[in-house]
């Protein structure tokens, strides 16, 4: 869905859109599935049926293609293209000049038809998100970094936007039925922003706030310098702002925001019509602690998907799902990579029919897998 058809529907219908397998109807539970098998001969541990394959490496050239994929791949996102085609961006969190995001087409059959860079020259491309208009949102972890908005086939060029703030900023993700870009921020002490846009689904223009807690309760009020020139960073610019242990990963289903907080091991929700804010998981808490360094969150399509998968930043380098339905909320390894050292799992995304997980290993070097198999389908309600 282009910009101009975004903001045509409305808002209302902004879940069926484009990015990281919005559009599929693929809930993958990975306790259907049973325990992991041994790792396969790329060194993944997957549930029987599964398989995986490597589409690109770093400093390598992508098979069937002449573009060299970047280093330090991180976060990364799946759009649709005609004939039933799609695209994986993935970010650089690589110092400038080496940052920026690089993309893998693929046809209808899977097989990788081209590669090429979507945005070069930036600082320390983190995570991101998608948005429903089909943009890539890539971020800068980097002190007054700013959020690119990118075109994931590279025609378009990418065009900072200053107004989502200046900041060390992790992940973003848009808030379909208001249109409100919410981000993370990737500090010890910091903070959860939204953007309002002027015109919902054009991000020129806005006013960004920051959470507030006073007396317990929540609130939001206007960052005075987004940009952090004159009044210092943004995170201490406002009294009462709400305190957040290094804030990684967002997504929006529904009404509902997911994100994580590596700092103390959380995934949080939050839903912005209820300005309700709870906490869905803590190693500390859970009785299934199996998830530690969470960062990267994704999920699949259809309105009935209800777990929400989480990338470890260490740990023993898994993707984990975390339930939303059951009680306690248990959260179980769906994948876990051996073999590899001082690494992270990055990138989480479904392709738009579900049918494909794809996520890298960052160093050691970096590594974009695929991961194939029988996803549970549930339609959507």
């Amino acid at each position: 869905m282009d910009r101009r058809s975004f903001l045509r529907l409305g808002l209302g219908t902004g879940l069926a859109v484009a990015g990281s397998g919005l559009v599929s109807a693929c809930e993958v539970l990975s306790s259907d599935y049973g325990a992991l098998l041994p790792a396969d001969t790329n060194g993944v541990m997957l549930p029987p049926g599964f398989t995986s394959r490597i589409v690109a490496v770093s400093g390598q050239t992508v098979a069937g293609t002449g573009h060299v994929w970047h280093s330090n791949p991180d976060g990364g996102a799946c759009y649709p293209t005609s004939g039933g085609g799609w695209v994986y961006v993935s970010n650089s969190e690589t110092n400038t000049p080496g940052g920026g995001a690089g993309r893998i087409e693929f046809d209808g059959s899977g097989t990788v038809v081209a590669a090429g860079t979507i945005l070069s020259g930036t600082d320390r491309n983190c995570a991101g998100g998608p948005t429903p208009w089909g943009t890539w949102l890539s971020c800068e972890e980097v002190s007054r970094g700013l959020v690119w908005e990118t075109d994931p086939f590279g025609v378009e060029v990418a065009l900072p936007r200053p107004g989502l703030g200046a900041f060390t900023h992790e992940a973003a993700a848009v808030h379909a039925p208001t249109g409100h870009v919410y981000l993370t921020e990737d500090r010890t002490d910091g903070a959860f922003y939204r953007f309002i846009p002027v015109v919902p689904g054009e991000l020129e223009a806005g006013a960004l706030h920051v959470m507030t807690e006073v007396g317990g309760v929540l609130g939001w009020a206007a960052v005075p310098d987004p940009g952090a020139t004159t009044a210092g960073s943004t995170r201490y610019q406002v009294a009462g702002t709400k305190v957040f242990n290094g804030g990684e990963g967002i997504w929006c289903k529904g009404e509902t925001l997911y994100f994580t907080t590596k700092g103390d091991n959380r995934l949080w929700s939050y839903v912005p019509a209820l300005n309700l804010l709870s906490v869905l998981y803590d190693d500390d808490t859970s009785a299934t602690p199996v998830l530690t360094g969470v960062d990267n969150v994704t999920m699949p399509g259809g309105n009935g998907a209800s777990h929400v998968f989480v990338a470890e930043d260490g740990g023993n380098l898994e993707i984990v799902a975390v339930d939303l339905e059951t009680a306690g909320r248990p959260a179980v390894p769906f994948c876990r990579l051996t073999g590899r050292t001082s690494t992270e799992i990055t990138g989480p995304a479904f392709n738009p029919a579900g049918d494909r997980l794809y996520f890298s290993s960052q160093r050691n070097p970096g590594e974009t897998f695929e991961v194939r198999g029988p996803f549970r389908q549930h339609p959507p309600a």
